[in-house]
């Protein structure tokens, strides 16, 4: 095989993995997401930015306010999930980049001065980020929900503030009865991949 990682990680982390439309009650422990962070976190970005924030929603208080903002089709997997998270893009991520880029602390000035570049940088590379935390989610055995139907000014408001973008909301659990929609289609290599 030209791939390196062994099979099984592969149907782990890429084929047999699925977005879960129920859990079980199992709780989801901070440990886990500790180490999930810590995994994930090494995934490239531009300039090293680490723009992406992950706000946990474990009390009954905050799912019941969160909820009320989730698509109707998405509210009872959120309502019913072992735990939500939603993730948002710092839009003053800069101001970290002399510590994570120390070879050019400059970066934050002469780059991301403005905010609308900040802004654009942050949601591309927070994004990236995301996706790194769903691989990260499915390599610590968990299945992961990420959903974008959801009123995003409201959950600003209710969760975030004017220098956090939220990007999705992930519910994540052990998967329960019936958790997948059948596979859908992908794109066959031909049809992505052109050569020049």
């Amino acid at each position: 095989m030209s791939l390196v990682l062994d099979p099984a990680a592969q149907d782990l982390l890429f084929r047999e993995a699925r977005t879960a439309n129920t859990f079980t009650d199992e709780p989801v422990t901070d440990e886990q997401v500790q180490a999930i962070y810590d995994l994930v976190k090494y995934g490239p970005t531009a300039f090293n930015q680490s723009p992406l924030r992950i706000t946990l929603v474990r009390s009954a208080e905050a799912r019941e306010r969160l909820v009320q903002h989730m698509a109707e089709g998405n509210q009872a997997k959120t309502a019913t999930a072992p735990l939500v998270a939603i993730l948002s893009a710092d839009n003053e991520f800069h101001e970290e980049l002399p510590e994570l880029f120390p070879h050019f602390p400059q970066a934050k000035d002469a780059f991301f001065a403005e905010r609308p570049s900040r802004e654009s940088a942050a949601g591309l590379n927070a994004a990236l980020q995301a996706a790194y935390f769903i691989i990260g989610v499915r390599a610590a055995g968990l299945a992961a929900g990420p959903m974008t139907g959801l009123d995003f000014a409201g959950v600003q408001k209710e969760f975030l503030d004017d220098d956090h973008t939220p990007l999705m909301v992930v519910n994540i659990g052990k998967p329960g009865e019936d958790a997948w929609f059948p596979r859908s289609p992908r794109l066959a290599f031909d049809q992505v991949v052109t050569t020049v």
